[in-house]
């Protein structure tokens, strides 16, 4: 593995001669050496060329909760990954300086998919995340790394913004066992102003994860003030989830912090959070959690059919977990959804080790 461009796919030529990417809603026409929007696609030679694949921009042994999945082999560990560049253009961006990195020289090679599913299996690693930067703009790469990892019995996590065509949608996600889609807000005037996107083609790619693979999903929006946090708006969100996807899709809601081109806005305060869960609630969601504060009663999993508590999480660390080895509630039977595992429980108090990066 040399880290040299790889052949992309999902790409057309044009009458004038330059090359159309078909991966995301951005559509970028390049011509020769040109690269795309994300910075890791170009046009190389006449060809579509992904530059970043066997390259990674870090590592990090993470909690799974911090991805973050609730519902997904609570207490184990997951390598995570990511490498440059970003198809969004959020100006709130918390992974900036990875995301947003156009320095080629910043990315470690010999980052196979053999080597990242090997190294992943001796850290005592159950899944594997694409995170850190989203995963869709190196599909070809993470998708590889998929098929090394489910052959060492590895799942494999998705942390992405969804922002993806159908073809491509669907040929990446064939890929995931699970995936945590970033619904930055729930107007389409926050996604131009803020992300320089569209909020359709998300809510397409929630819908098609939800009714169309057997991917668990989870959901994370990150609160703002003042941009995306009024009741209306939360309202609005809440109920299209629990309408359109159903109410047992875990949503969280996690806690803005000052970074990149958004320096000038406060934290998000934790009243804010908890009037965000109240609203999800009381709109049938079963699953809302809050995220980036300590905050045990937005992190606990309750059953939904006796209110029962199931979890218990502080930040990422696990307090309790009640669950049966069958993935129900010791209390009444109801079965929980998600991927639980009995070989994966944490031992109470347990707090897995994580990498800095948020």
């Amino acid at each position: 593995m040399d880290g040299s461009p790889h052949p992309a796919r999902w790409w057309h030529r044009l009458g004038d001669g330059r090359l159309q990417c078909d991966l995301c809603p951005r559509d970028c026409k390049l011509g020769e050496g040109q690269r795309g929007a994300c910075f890791v696609r170009q046009n190389l030679a006449g060809g579509m060329v992904l530059t970043t694949y066997g390259r990674s921009s870090g590592f990090g042994i993470d909690p799974i909760e911090k991805k973050p999945l609730n519902h997904v082999l609570p207490g184990s560990k997951v390598l995570s990954f990511g490498t440059a560049g970003c198809n969004l253009m959020c100006r709130f961006c918390q992974n900036w300086d990875i995301s947003k990195s156009r320095d080629m020289d910043r990315l470690l090679e010999r980052a196979s998919p053999e080597a990242i599913a090997h190294a992943a299996e001796a850290a005592g690693c159950r899944s594997v995340a694409f995170t850190y930067n989203d995963p869709v703009i190196f599909a070809e790469y993470a998708m590889d790394v998929a098929d090394a990892c489910h052959a060492r019995g590895l799942r494999t996590v998705a942390v992405t913004a969804g922002y993806i065509h159908d073809e491509p949608r669907r040929a990446f996600f064939a890929k995931m066992d699970a995936a945590n889609v970033d619904l930055k807000a729930f107007t389409e005037a926050f996604y131009a102003r803020l992300s320089v996107a569209h909020l359709q083609p998300v809510l397409d790619t929630l819908r098609y994860l939800r009714h169309e693979t057997g991917t668990w999903l989870e959901i994370t929006t990150l609160l703002i003030p003042g941009q995306n946090d009024s009741t209306g708006e939360l309202t609005a969100l809440s109920e299209w989830i629990a309408g359109e996807l159903g109410p047992d899709v875990p949503l969280h809601f996690s806690a803005f912090h000052p970074d990149y081109r958004m320096l000038d806005l406060p934290r998000t305060p934790a009243a804010t959070l908890t009037r965000a869960r109240e609203i999800a609630l009381a709109a049938g969601l079963h699953y809302v959690y809050t995220g980036n504060v300590h905050d045990p009663a937005g992190g606990t999993t309750y059953c939904p059919a006796c209110r029962a508590v199931l979890i218990v999480r502080d930040w990422f660390r696990i307090d309790a977990n009640r669950l049966r080895p069958d993935g129900r509630c010791p209390d009444c039977g109801a079965a929980i959804p998600g991927d639980f595992d009995p070989a994966v429980r944490a031992a109470p108090g347990t707090v897995r080790q994580s990498s800095p990066t948020p």
